[in-house]
C-alpha cells in the first residue's frame, strides 16, 4: 500500500498529499513512538505519560499554577488533576495556594520528585538523541526553530 502520493506541495486532497508530506501525522508518530518507548521506564518510577511530564516542567519552572501546568505538559485538566492527586499522595509534588489567587494553586516540585525526574531525564534525553540521529546539529537546530514558529502560529496562550 502506498501512503505517498503527490510530492508538489499543490495536493487537492489528503489523498493527494499523503501521511508522509501531513506533518501532524508525522509528529503524532514521532511522539507516539517516544512514548512508548518512555512508558516501561516512566512505569518502573510507578510515573504514567501526564505524571512525567508534570514532573518534567516543573523540573524547569516550579510553582506554576495548574492551568499554566496543563498548556505546557498539553494535558486536559482532568487528566492533569488525576494525576496531580498520584503525584501529591507519592510525595513527589506539593500543592499551595496562589500568591496572587488564593482559590487556585500553584504547583511544586519535593525533592523526592526532583530526584525521580532526575532519575528519567536520561532515558527522556536518549530518546531525543534516538530522534536525531544523523541529523547534524545546523539541522537540529533549523528544525528546533521551525517547532518553534510553527507552535507561535498555533498557540492561544501567551506562552
Amino acid at each position: 500500500m502506498a501512503l505517498t502520493q503527490n510530492n508538489t506541495g499543490d495536493a487537492s486532497s489528503f489523498a493527494d498529499l499523503g501521511l508522509d508530506r501531513f506533518a501532524p501525522y508525522l509528529m503524532n508518530r514521532i511522539m507516539g513512538r517516544y512514548n512508548a518507548t518512555m512508558r516501561a521506564q516512566m512505569s518502573a518510577l510507578g510515573l504514567s505519560t501526564a505524571k512525567m511530564r508534570a514532573l518534567a516542567i516543573l523540573s524547569i519552572e516550579d510553582g506554576l499554577p495548574i492551568t499554566v501546568l496543563g498548556v505546557y505538559a498539553v494535558i486536559e485538566q482532568s487528566t492533569l488533576s488525576r494525576a496531580l492527586v498520584g503525584l501529591e499522595a507519592d510525595g513527589l509534588v506539593t500543592r499551595q495556594a496562589s500568591p496572587e489567587d488564593q482559590r487556585s494553586y500553584c504547583i511544586y516540585l519535593t525533592d523526592e520528585g526532583r530526584r525521580i525526574n532526575d532519575q528519567l531525564w536520561p532515558q527522556m534525553r536518549a530518546g531525543q538523541e534516538t530522534m536525531f540521529k544523523g541529523i547534524d546539529a545546523q539541522e537540529c537546530a533549523a528544525f528546533l526553530a521551525t517547532l518553534k514558529k510553527m507552535l507561535a502560529n498555533i498557540r492561544v496562550h501567551d506562552f
